[in-house]
């Protein structure tokens, strides 16, 4: 089978493509490179002895990406590309719609004028918003609390309505949570640009001597040690969940929505501690005032998954950090080394 990947030079997407090489599948990238690095595709290669094509376009560049299109026949989609911080979405909240909303729908409409009318959307647990009651089910009320949540949300809506008008498209929305670790290689892992959003690169960028301390954002969650709680989940068994969509998009499924997470919540001391453990040594961090659009409590329920796609996360928290740890401790400043 022969897919485009979105994005596919970013965190989860170099993982997935990884993973879709090694089941013996063909991979075409487009990357902006706004938040990632050829490198790690070039790292892919290497790791799997096999090549992807990569081309360095946005996806509001309508023309280069129909060129994309106009090169290869596609059997599916998987769509990562968008920009991910809850922070920057609150600060920057036009950039985002226009870049994850626009961005998707040019994205459609090429797909739909080359008849590939099959995609798996990399979407988020944040379109729950604040959810009343954890775990969280597939069927719960949605509602963004920020920005980029909103995005995903809508850009959830434009797949389920592309597939209301026309029963040929089908959707597999994949509403993940916490994604952490990086290949077992220490060859690939996430390496955002400047401050970190995200808890695990800033706790490793703290212990290697990049970040004086981590900031924890509130210590005053109703949680039992005050910190926020989420469902963690190892970047390789969520590239996984990926590769068991895209098998389920060959029995033209119409839509359908799985949470992938491990079903179990931790807190951000919980996760230090963690760390503490993989790395041998105490992790600096302060306690700081909550951040907007954050929630006290997420994690899920993945039965779903588990009945339909025939997948579990398999890897703990344990594996995750010393993952990570292994990643970040060989390349101290990740792609750029």
């Amino acid at each position: 089978m022969k897919y485009l990947i979105t994005g596919g030079a970013g965190y989860i997407g170099s993982h997935t493509v990884l993973e879709l090489l090694n089941a013996g599948h063909e991979c075409v990238v487009v990357d902006s490179l706004i938040n990632s690095f050829d490198e790690s595709l070039k790292r892919v290669e290497t790791l799997t002895g096999k090549q992807v094509e990569f081309h360095q376009v946005d996806l509001l560049d309508k023309p280069a990406l129909e060129a994309v299109f106009a090169k290869h026949t596609f059997d599916a989609v998987v769509h990562f590309a968008a920009l991910k911080a809850v922070g920057e979405s609150v600060a920057k909240p036009l950039t985002y719609y226009h870049n994850n909303i626009t961005g998707t729908l040019v994205l459609c409409e090429v797909m739909k004028a080359a008849g590939c009318k099959n995609i798996v959307f990399s979407s988020s647990a944040t379109v729950y918003g604040d959810p009343a009651t954890v775990p969280i089910t597939e069927d719960f009320p949605t509602g963004a609390t920020n920005p980029y949540g909103r995005t995903k949300l809508f850009m959830e809506d434009i797949l389920v309505d592309l597939h209301t008008a026309d029963a040929d498209w089908n959707v597999v929305l994949l509403r993940y949570f916490n994604p952490v670790g990086a290949h077992a290689s220490g060859q690939i892992g996430e390496h955002p640009q400047g401050i970190p959003n995200n808890l695990t690169p800033y706790i490793t960028q703290t212990a290697i001597g990049l970040r004086e301390k981590l900031s924890v954002f509130g210590g005053d969650w109703p949680t039992p040690d005050g910190t926020g709680v989420r469902d963690y989940i190892h970047v390789v068994d969520l590239a996984l969940g990926h590769l068991a969509a895209l098998k389920k998009l060959t029995e033209r499924p119409g839509v359908k929505i799985y949470n992938l997470g491990t079903g179990k919540g931790f807190s951000v001391l919980d996760m230090i501690k963690a760390f503490e453990k993989a790395i041998g040594k105490p992790v600096a961090y302060q306690i700081v005032d909550r951040r907007v659009g954050d929630v006290a409590s997420v994690y899920a329920t993945t039965d779903l998954a588990r009945e339909e796609l025939g997948w579990v996360a398999t890897r703990g928290i344990d594996e995750m950090c010393e993952d990570a740890w292994r990643w970040q401790s060989m390349n101290p400043k990740g792609f750029e080394n």
